[in-house]
């Protein structure tokens, strides 16, 4: 996993302050920063890159951050960032809302509207961990992505305890992923946080009924994901399990554009072709993968792929560790 690391003890200490808001302006999005400890401004940062998607680790002083409308107007990714806050405390102004955060909480806010965010540690240096990623990319209606910033949201039960595991894992440990892998983990972390997303605006006075049925299709999701090797996971086994009918589950997916069978095959044959790709299993038997994406007959299992790819899984292995 490729990862970018900046210190202020790289620069003479008069210039640290600016080193630090030019390089966030570079690694987040461009803000004005003012803090008490400018004179002596001993922060660091590492910046995980997932691809569409980072997850940045950040260490620094109190300070007083604003995204200003001049800013915005200059330029504007249209990025979501949700910030897990390790230690110390948060407080955002954004879209109406005046909100505070501690530690174990966390919070979304939107690169296209003005922002001040204060962050105060008693007696040192604030930790949080920042996600950043496009705004298309939660699978959210945006109506509903609007509602869900600058509130506070869980990371202690739930989709926010998930969430927040994932953070922190993957923010401490990027050396355990291959770059290839960063796809896989921005899914995780959109799902994720769409989850919590819903069940932090489920528990609202008046929750909007399309939360409830996005928070129950992600868990669906979930359910499958952790199944995906067992030959018996059909849509009728989903439903069961979650206590609706069959019926209702065909009509999450179709909501969603999916098709609960094929969405299950689809990710067994996406799973099999990274296995089958990965020259630590190329001399594991193309059955024995078939199997543990859950395909019992090796002929279902080649006709299907090759549905899928374009060629058989023998002819895809040899390609990819070819390359």
């Amino acid at each position: 996993m490729w990862v970018q690391r900046f210190s202020t003890e790289e620069v003479p200490e008069r210039e640290r302050f600016g080193f630090w808001h030019d390089a966030m302006a570079t690694a987040l999005i461009p803000t004005v920063m003012g803090s008490e400890h400018a004179d002596a401004f001993r922060a660091e940062a590492r910046v995980v890159d997932l691809g569409a998607a980072q997850v940045t680790t950040l260490r620094y002083p109190p300070l007083v951050t604003r995204r200003t409308p001049r800013l915005i107007r200059r330029a504007d990714p249209g990025y979501y960032q949700v910030s897990l806050t390790l230690s110390g405390e948060m407080a955002i102004s954004q879209a109406g809302r005046d909100t505070a955060f501690r530690a174990g909480d966390l919070m979304v806010y939107d690169s296209s509207l003005p922002f001040v965010g204060v962050t105060r540690h008693a007696t040192g240096r604030l930790d949080h961990i920042v996600a950043q990623f496009p705004k298309e990319l939660l699978p959210l209606p945006a109506r509903e992505a609007e509602r869900v910033v600058a509130l506070r949201m869980d990371g202690g039960s739930g989709f926010g305890r998930l969430l927040a595991g994932f953070l922190t894992t993957l923010a401490a440990d990027p050396g355990a992923f291959r770059p290839e892998d960063g796809p896989r983990l921005t899914t995780v972390l959109m799902d994720l946080l769409a989850g919590a997303a819903a069940a932090r605006l489920d528990a609202e006075a008046a929750p909007a009924p399309e939360s409830r049925r996005r928070a129950l299709f992600l868990r669906t999701q979930d359910f499958v994901r952790g199944r995906l090797a067992d030959p018996d996971l059909v849509p009728g086994t989903v439903a069961a399990a979650h206590h609706i009918s069959v019926r209702y589950l065909h009509r999450l997916y179709q909501d969603e554009g999916l098709t609960v069978g094929t969405w299950i095959r689809d990710l067994r044959l996406a799973g099999a072709a990274r296995d089958l790709a990965d020259p630590a299993l190329r001399r594991t038997p193309v059955h024995d993968i078939a199997v543990r994406w859950g395909f019992r007959h090796p002929a279902a299992f080649s006709r299907a792929f090759r549905a899928a790819h374009g060629r058989s899984p023998s002819e895809h292995r040899e390609c990819a560790q070819s390359q």
